[in-house]
């Protein structure tokens, strides 16, 4: 009865599945937290001009060594790891007041949607594993869709009911109040963020990722049209309008991951600390994790819609120099393209998320009152008014 349900189930396509889930998720996503944040504290600790995390290393004096070891001669390279074992370590407390369901509910509501939207993301090329008997590359994303912003803003829409839930089943002023701004917040920049990306979906003509990345690889990226068809004039007309779209989007993803200077949600010089004051152990690593994984995915998509995604830089110029095929040819694509195409769009989210880091250490927080008048008065009108110029200049200058 079930052999020709096995006969056709693909177990080699769902171990490639497998796979790729194991190795965004818990390869990439969760070390990326811990480095950001090693790399926050550090680059907050130069900002202000003190010394930040120096002494933690591998712990080697508990085998009885005379001192810890520090990899690569950098001290407090350990400390995201030893602040995550505190937390798992920390006493659990749940406070009597709380409205308990909700309030364990919360913690999950904030970081399940955040990891959810990295399966659209196309993290590389595609892997040629031919040598290991697998005929057909592997496409470096978990599920190619055809809606892939769609997606991703739907789901990761989902996460203001974790900040709100915490917030309310608290049952206490400030993690109420935290929770308000933030639903007002994240709900005012959804709208500026929705429309600031549509322009770049008229430019493509196309909701898919993937091909997304594949056409700023042969024609450039759309802000830095220096190749391909970048080179006509349209597209260099259209960079007014990329231009502004990437501005709304960047200052937008700063809202909706609750970042400096829109912290508003949190802010402990009136909040104390927010939806999640309530909150200790790993119910309050779980909301710093979900902010971590937001503000790289976030970093994630606006590499990919505005800065080529796992494209090389200007390698179809420098191909004539060098003799070496790094760019995209589907189903063609060498091993090492594909692994530096891999090793590309991390290094840009990386480099995206130290230009969050540096922002929030260097910007004051804004008032609640300036934050939702330029989201509704300055990025709502402005995001929209986008979307028509970027019509009437397609109409002017059409695309080939």
């Amino acid at each position: 009865m079930f052999t020709p349900m096995l006969a056709t189930f693909d177990l080699i396509a769902l171990a490639v599945s497998v796979g790729k889930i194991v190795f965004l998720t818990f390869l990439v996503i969760l070390p990326l937290v811990s480095i950001a944040v090693y790399f926050e504290r550090r680059i907050s600790a130069v900002i202000q001009d003190r010394v930040g995390p120096n002494r933690v290393g591998v712990p080697l004096t508990l085998l009885g060594f005379k001192k810890d070891w520090q990899p690569f001669g950098i001290g407090g390279l350990a400390q995201a790891a030893a602040d995550g074992l505190k937390f798992i370590l920390k006493e659990d407390f749940v406070p009597a007041h709380v409205r308990t369901f909700y309030y364990w509910l919360a913690p999950c509501m904030t970081v399940v949607p955040a990891l959810l939207t990295c399966v659209v993301l196309p993290f590389g090329s595609e892997l040629n594993l031919s040598f290991l008997g697998i005929a057909e590359p592997i496409k470096m994303v978990i599920a190619d869709l055809s809606i892939g912003p769609l997606f991703t803003f739907a789901i990761a829409s989902l996460g203001v009911y974790g900040i709100v839930l915490a917030g309310w089943s608290s049952n206490s002023k400030y993690p109420f109040l935290g929770g308000v701004r933030a639903s007002a917040q994240m709900i005012s920049y959804e709208i500026s963020l929705g429309l600031s990306i549509i322009p770049v979906l008229m430019i493509f003509g196309e909701l898919n990722l993937t091909k997304m990345s594949a056409f700023q690889d042969a024609n450039g990226w759309l802000l830095l049209p220096l190749w391909g068809e970048g080179l006509s004039v349209a597209r260099w007309v259209l960079l007014i309008p990329v231009t502004i779209s990437f501005v709304i989007f960047t200052v937008s993803m700063f809202a909706e991951t609750n970042r400096l200077p829109f912290d508003l949600a949190e802010c402990e010089t009136e909040l104390v600390a927010g939806y999640h004051t309530e909150y200790s152990s790993m119910k309050f690593a779980l909301f710093f994790m979900g902010e971590y994984a937001a503000m790289i995915i976030g970093s994630g998509m606006a590499v990919t819609l505005f800065l080529g995604g796992w494209s090389i830089p200007c390698w179809p110029l420098l191909e004539k120099i060098i003799p070496l095929q790094l760019h995209y040819t589907p189903d063609t694509t060498p091993l090492y393209t594909g692994l530096l195409h891999i090793g590309t769009f991390f290094a840009k989210v990386f480099a995206f998320i130290v230009f969050f880091i540096i922002i929030r250490w260097t910007l004051p927080r804004f008032r609640f009152d300036q934050l939702m008048a330029l989201g509704w008065k300055v990025f709502f009108e402005l995001a929209l008014a986008n979307v028509f110029l970027t019509a009437l200049l397609m109409w002017w200058f059409p695309l080939k």
